[in-house]
């Protein structure tokens, strides 16, 4: 089942997203240690007006966990939603702050952060998010909706390319390159 996060789901949340994304959450938070990370983006799925939000998730519930998660937002706020999380890690982290390349773009409704766990993996989930979250934009009322994948993760690219997503370009993110692809509504 599919449903809209919850704060209660802010823990389990967090460790999908460090999942999906480890080298990147532990630079957030300056440590080698996956439970800082995990801890670090906790607190701010629990927060509302950020890019983590669990305002901004969408969960997949198997056996009554946590088995995936999707976060999404309208890339034009991503300047406004990601402003108090990176002012937070500059005020505890990266004191002379942390500069990172905005990933969405003005127009598409942007596809933050896909996780399934480890245990769930295989079973479809990973698709079912991403279509819910599809819909959801189409909801919302934007026209196309958009991700980045790691160039390092072809077999990603190919699932999102079987969904009917296009590549549209490139962007470096962290000084990795990555396919821009973007889907129409």
């Amino acid at each position: 089942m599919i449903r809209q996060a919850t704060l209660a789901d802010a823990k389990a949340i967090a460790t999908l997203t460090v999942a999906a994304m480890p080298d990147l959450a532990m630079q957030f938070c300056a440590s080698n240690h996956i439970d800082d990370a995990i801890r670090l983006l906790e607190h701010f799925i629990a927060l509302e007006g950020n890019q983590y939000s669990y305002h901004n998730a969408l969960v997949y519930v198997a056996d009554g966990e946590i088995a995936g998660s999707i976060s999404g937002y309208d890339g034009a706020q991503i300047k406004q939603l990601r402003q108090p999380f990176f002012a937070y890690l500059q005020e505890n982290y990266h004191p002379n702050g942390f500069e990172m390349e905005y990933e969405s773009e003005l127009g598409e409704y942007y596809l933050d952060t896909i996780s399934v766990s480890p245990l769930h993996q295989g079973k479809g989930i990973g698709k079912s998010l991403i279509k819910a979250a599809l819909q959801h934009a189409k909801a919302l009322g934007h026209s196309k909706a958009g991700l980045l994948v790691d160039e390092e993760n072809p077999d990603a690219r190919r699932l999102y390319e079987k969904l009917g997503f296009e590549a549209i370009g490139h962007k470096i993110l962290l000084g990795k390159m990555h396919h821009h692809l973007s889907y129409r509504l």
